[in-house]
């Protein structure tokens, strides 16, 4: 009787047939609530222009596309070369230090853009250690010699290229893991020199992951605040935040988190079209083991030190700097805890309510395999691409617009005012946590239920158990890892995020993300150490749990 009845489920396209409605109502209404802010956003597009919106077109949006593009262009540019190429290093080379490279050069993950941001400013300042260094050493004055501005776009651009090359390099070394050795012997017997293989062959072959390590490089970049404000580069995010509070114009900061999408969408398609209908893949069914090609003298030196000076530039010098600053002169335990706490009750309300909302719409789609489920989990993702005040914008608005409707109508009612229910809360900041970073959640969760095979869920519903009670008695022991991996991730996320946070924020809630940042705008980088230090250490966890993840897979 068990074997009819999974055949008749199989035959009939499994287990979807006996989907109760409730499932697939909550994935698609989970889906439509994540998508409600860009929703919003692009509501707004179509407003009229105001004068707030006149005006900067006729200023600053001009300045504002080509800054974002040039901070694209240079942060592809500098992820690609170095990520691309210390992967090629660590996995085709063998080397002094080649194993603890291999995950030492994903450390840089742990440091955001605005943090190394701050840091090198204040390394490389008129009072900075650099330069007072230079001047008592060769005994100059200020005005005596020439040093390079920092805080100039060039200047954000590399501090984006230190921490955003990993995206590349993860992805890279496991395509270049993937590919067949025998390629490579077939083109070296072509007559390819190891450049001309690796220049008509290998990076071919990894030029999708290129491009994907590149493309969440550049919109972790477009999406930053910290970092662009700092250094004085005019860019969306810094004018969103102007329009939002300077002038209190809500409809121009749409406007411009709607272009500010626009340019997001235009990089991502052209790098498509330029691909165009070629396919990157290994044709051959041989896959033997690639051999590291051993190196040394020069050859061995170069290499090291291609590894290491993205370590030691990108994390291992800010570091050491915070830590010295801390323990000099930063705030005290007690002033960073109730930052602290702040930082870690958003992050796990984020974390938990993510990981809900992910389990719903993976858990949906599973059951049932329809075009609308799959479009509800790829709109359910967009907001990953999406920078963190587009989304603040568009859960301002649909949340105030709520607000002033129901204390309108209220006081013409009851003559009550209800005031700001959900505008400037707790449950707004955290729904936009979720928004944000509900795609990294739901990839973990789906990469989980996609290891579980349907057998096993045919065997369960033959003897009784529903779809929730199959979730929870079947799947949810077996991903347990994959559901602590995506709620650490959404976790250390949250505790990074700063425009979201800044902008939809209660009044007088501050995260230790917002407590950096405002001391270091004041100048105040040793006091706000402390609390740099500890979005580091967190920032540390998923890296740890990449490191994890490439020793047990090989990759």
């Amino acid at each position: 009787m068990a074997l009819s009845t999974t055949a008749v489920l199989r035959r009939g396209g499994g287990i979807g047939l006996s989907l109760p409605s409730g499932w697939t109502i909550a994935a698609l209404a989970a889906a439509l609530a994540v998508a409600a802010p860009l929703i919003a956003v692009l509501a707004g597009a179509f407003a009229p222009a105001g004068p707030v919106w006149r005006q900067m077109a006729e200023t600053v949006l001009g300045e504002f596309i080509l800054n974002s593009v040039l901070l694209a262009a240079g942060t592809a540019a500098i992820a690609i070369v170095v990520g691309a190429g210390t992967a090629w290093l660590v996995t085709m080379h063998a080397f002094p230090g080649r194993t603890a490279f291999e995950v030492a050069l994903l450390l840089p993950l742990a440091m955001p853009a605005y943090l190394i941001g701050y840091v090198y400013t204040d390394l490389l300042d008129v009072m900075g250690p650099v330069q007072v260094a230079l001047r008592g050493a060769f005994g100059w004055r200020f005005g005596d010699y020439s040093f390079p501005e920092i805080r100039t776009l060039p200047g954000a651009i590399l501090m984006f290229g230190l921490v955003l090359y990993p995206y590349v390099y993860l992805l890279c070394r496991a395509a270049f893991l993937e590919q067949s050795v025998c390629l490579t012997e077939v083109a070296r017997t072509l007559g390819c020199s190891r450049w001309g293989m690796i220049r008509r062959v290998a990076l071919p072959l990894a030029r999708p992951a290129i491009a994907a390590g590149a493309a969440l490089a550049v919109m972790e970049a477009l999406a930053d605040f910290g970092t662009v404000q700092h250094f004085a580069v005019r860019s969306f995010t810094t004018g969103i935040y102007q329009a939002w509070f300077h002038m209190g114009d809500r409809t121009a900061a749409q406007q411009l988190a709607a272009c500010l999408m626009g340019v997001v969408a235009t990089l991502l398609l052209l790098e498509r079209a330029a691909r165009g209908p070629r396919r990157f893949f290994n044709t051959s069914s041989k896959h033997q083991a690639l051999v590291c090609e051993p190196l040394s003298g020069a050859s061995a030196t170069c290499a090291v030190l291609a590894c290491a000076l993205p370590i030691l530039f990108g994390f291992a010098l800010p570091a050491l700097r915070l830590v010295v600053l801390a323990t000099e002169s930063g705030d005290t335990a007690e002033r960073v805890l109730p930052y602290a706490t702040h930082s870690v009750i958003l992050a796990g309300l984020a974390a938990a309510v993510a990981v809900a909302v992910a389990i719903v719409i993976a858990y949906g789609a599973r059951l049932r395999r329809t075009h609308l489920m799959r479009g509800a989990v790829t709109v359910a993702s967009l907001g990953y691409a999406v920078p963190g005040s587009v989304i603040a914008v568009g859960v301002l608005v649909p949340f105030g617009l709520f607000d002033n409707t129901l204390d309108a109508w209220m006081r013409a009612r009851f003559g009550i005012s209800t005031g700001l229910l959900l505008s400037g809360t707790i449950a707004a900041l955290v729904f936009a946590y979720v928004v944000r970073f509900l795609a990294v959640a739901l990839s973990t969760v789906e990469a989980g239920l996609a290891r579980i095979r349907p057998s096993v869920e045919d065997a369960a519903r033959v003897l009784g158990r529903g779809p929730g009670g199959t979730l929870v008695a079947v799947h949810a022991p077996l991903i347990r890892g994959s559901l602590l991996s995506a709620a650490l991730l959404v976790f250390v996320d949250t505790m990074k995020e700063l425009p979201a946070t800044l902008i939809v924020r209660p009044f007088d809630f501050d995260t230790l993300a917002v407590r950096v940042y405002n001391l270091a705008s004041d100048e105040k980088l040793a006091q706000a150490s402390t609390a740099a230090l500890v979005i580091v250490v967190a920032g540390l966890i998923p890296v740890m749990i990449l490191a994890r993840a490439m020793r047990r897979t090989g990759h």
